[in-house]
């Protein structure tokens, strides 16, 4: 990937869709007049229309870059490109393949090096295009992309838009032939656009969008250096303790997880007391169960209280879950305990205290 801070490296925009047809490309040419219209120079890398006279007309009247040619198919001019220097250039795809031979095996390498040559760059990709998305779409749809880009180009992008559209509204576009020609759909195409197909690439679009959205707060919060969380998302975090079992705690905090279509986290601090092999197995069935549910599990090191606090800041926690304290009166008075210490410090994190699996009483 590029190095974004290096002097000179140009800004990339990517539209986001959940499918062929929701209008990406029009929205990406729609911004490119519009940045035209307050004075940028503004051209056209590579722009397929397939046909759709919208997209013909958006094209019309901007400046288009000669395509290039090779083994008998066209390609981006990226060397045209770079030595006609424009402030913002446009390129549709890309999860495209170029020839074999070619400078770039895949166009998002082609954008990289406009990126590295300081040119501005809006572009377009779906989400079933993404790489750590291949195999959980092919699941959803029958299809399996053989085109894909790595997140990190999602990811590294200066911006991300998110294009949206109601898969009805979707598949109207496509019955009217506003998407492909009428007669040209084949069946494994039809089967890909079926409604509930497109209601499921949707949601996984605005997740990740969500996601990229989210990673735009952390990132700010910690360029201003601001500690208190803000609960664009709701993240929930599980403190696990090697002496009792969390196994409790873990589904508690599971199904909050669900529930609230946030991120749950399960959080064990080593903090340097001897663990007894007791406490290993609690720990291993811990994150055993953790695992079976999807829940990430992160081991720390340092002091308990001030660790978890450190933590919960940096992972914009909005949920806390630990189990009921096992300390005397006496002991709180003459120490604070960790739920007193969290309570203290993490004043706008909701804090949740489970009652915790204890061992039957022993009959008399």
């Amino acid at each position: 990937m590029p190095d974004k801070s290096k002097p000179g490296h140009g800004k990339h925009k990517i539209f986001l869709g959940f499918a062929p047809g929701v209008g990406k490309t029009y929205a990406m040419l729609d911004e490119a007049h519009r940045r035209k219209g307050r004075g940028q120079d503004v051209v056209v890398g590579f722009v397929e229309s397939y046909g759709r006279q919208a997209t013909e007309d958006m094209i019309a009247d901007l400046e288009v870059i000669p395509r290039g040619h090779f083994d008998g198919r066209e390609i981006m001019d990226i060397h045209a490109v770079i030595a006609r220097k424009p402030e913002l250039v446009i390129v549709d795809e890309l999860a495209h393949d170029n020839p074999a031979g070619a400078k770039n095996e895949k166009r998002w390498q082609d954008v990289q090096d406009l990126l590295d040559a300081g040119i501005n760059v809006l572009s377009t990709i779906n989400v079933q295009h993404l790489e750590s998305l291949n195999d959980h779409v092919a699941d959803i749809t029958g299809v399996k992309e053989t085109s894909t880009v790595p997140d990190q180009v999602l990811h590294a992008a200066d911006e991300v838009e998110i294009v949206d559209l109601t898969p009805r509204a979707l598949i109207n576009r496509l019955e009217r032939g506003d998407v492909y020609p009428k007669g040209s759909i084949d069946a494994s195409l039809a089967n890909f656009f079926r409604e509930g197909n497109l209601s499921a690439l949707r949601e996984i679009a605005l997740r990740e969008a969500a996601t990229r959205v989210d990673e735009d707060v952390v990132e700010y919060r910690k360029e201003k250096r601001i500690e208190k969380p803000w609960a664009t998302q709701d993240r929930v975090m599980i403190c696990i303790s090697p002496t009792r079992s969390s196994l409790r705690l873990i589904r508690r905090g599971w199904r909050m997880g669900q529930r609230m279509h946030g991120e749950v986290l399960a959080v064990h601090v080593e903090d340097g007391s001897t663990h007894t092999e007791q406490a290993k197995k609690i720990l291993d069935d811990d994150f055993a169960l953790a695992k079976r549910l999807g829940i990430e599990t992160v081991t720390l090191k340092g002091d308990l209280s001030s660790t978890l606090i450190k933590y919960a800041r940096e992972r914009n926690i909005t949920q806390i879950i630990l189990g009921h304290p096992e300390r005397s009166r006496l002991k709180e008075m003459l120490k604070p305990s960790i739920l007193s210490d969290l309570a203290r410090e993490l004043r706008t994190v909701d804090i949740i205290v489970v009652a915790t699996e204890t061992a039957p009483a022993a009959e008399s």
